[in-house]
């Protein structure tokens, strides 16, 4: 058990650690970590965080070399131009490959190291503790890399209200050729930051402007499901893509979305102990649809429910989906993890649009 050497904070929150290397920790009582092993085996290819607010982080740099450590091949890093300035994310990701890249080595000695004295401990164990003895970093299976990163751009539907004087520089951050897509946009009545009827014409503004750009969508829809569905029915599903972002409900709502085409995203919450019907959800969603986030710094996946989330804590949600999919550690685990990354990639990872080339100004450098 380790004391936490408190370093900095995200989001203006009450301090959290900054730990200085590329393990996972659990909270515990009285100011102390646990430390918590990556997936063993490890994952047997790259997987991608399709929805992470980097620039929230406390150290991103950090977090994108712990992604190389732990073989999170691509991260799409959310944007909202009418809260984040004009630097928040775009102006700073040249400086934190930078830094990961420099971090990166070290974390990966520290991760060997620390399982290597793992292994001393567990040896004539418990079946897990087995598979520890013979268990190596992902990044000696994968290689050491860094992230490419991709950004998301729009107004959050908590921030509709400011949706005015936002979209301008909405419309020039679309125009980057590193935005692959719009979002998150949507509907959110849980807790109505801004009026309803000011979310519902935002939410139609954007799918408009996503579709001039010839983007796909990101969605945030909270308690208001059936208005978003009719809304994207009577607007159109963009032909680009809809991405539903941190699906947390039932089998019966997700098929409605999966017969519209849309992709489906899963984040944390399917890793929760009483989230049965998110797993069952994701069983129901085809492989070519289906795809992993964090949501970070939100939603923590299980065990370490209760510290900030960053992009490598996808590996933890994508060993669960593959659990729930049926997916055996080696070639079963491999082909679908392969499938997820294609998946992020062909919606994500795609050239600039003819819009984004007639117009776009930005540097695409990943």
């Amino acid at each position: 058990m380790e004391t936490a050497d408190v370093q900095g904070a995200a989001n203006d929150e009450p301090a959290e650690p900054v730990f200085g290397d590329g393990l996972f920790r659990q909270k515990r009582k009285k100011g102390k970590y646990r430390v918590v092993p990556p997936p063993i085996p490890a994952l047997e290819a790259p997987v991608a965080d399709t929805h992470a607010h980097v620039q929230m982080l406390a150290d991103p740099a950090a977090e994108l070399a712990r992604c190389a450590v732990h073989g999170v091949g691509f991260v799409a890093c959310v944007v909202d131009p009418s809260e984040d300035g004009d630097d928040r994310g775009y102006g700073e990701l040249a400086g934190w490959r930078e830094g990961a890249t420099a971090r990166a080595g070290a974390y990966a000695d520290g991760v060997r190291g620390r399982m290597a004295g793992e292994r001393e401990t567990t040896e004539g164990g418990s079946e897990r503790d087995e598979a520890a003895v013979s268990a190596v970093p992902a990044c000696d299976l994968l290689g050491l890399r860094v992230p490419d990163v991709r950004f998301i751009v729009g107004v959050h539907p908590h921030n509709a209200k400011d949706y005015e004087g936002a979209s301008g520089r909405l419309r020039e951050l679309l125009a980057d050729p590193r935005t692959a897509a719009l979002g998150e946009i949507g509907l959110d009545y849980h807790y109505d930051l801004s009026p309803r009827d000011v979310q519902r014409q935002v939410f139609r503004d954007q799918i408009r402007l996503a579709k001039e750009a010839g983007l796909p969508i990101a969605l945030h829809v909270r308690e208001a499901h059936d208005d978003a569905f009719a809304i994207l029915g009577e607007e159109g599903f963009p032909a680009a893509g809809t991405l539903l972002h941190c699906f947390n409900l039932d089998e019966v709502e997700v098929a409605r979305w999966v017969e519209a085409g849309c992709f489906v995203a899963f984040g944390g919450p399917l890793t929760f102990k009483a989230a049965d019907d998110v797993r069952r959800a994701a069983a129901r969603v085809p492989r070519n649809r289906l795809l992993t986030e964090t949501d970070s710094p939100y939603m923590t996946p299980e065990p370490m429910r209760g510290m900030p989330c960053g992009p490598a804590h996808t590996v933890f949600t994508a060993a669960c989906l593959a659990e729930v999919l049926g997916c055996t550690a080696g070639a079963q685990r491999q082909q679908l993890l392969e499938q997820l990354m294609a998946n992020a990639r062909g919606l994500l990872d795609r050239a600039p649009t003819a819009w984004q080339l007639a117009y776009g100004k930005g540097d695409d450098t990943r």
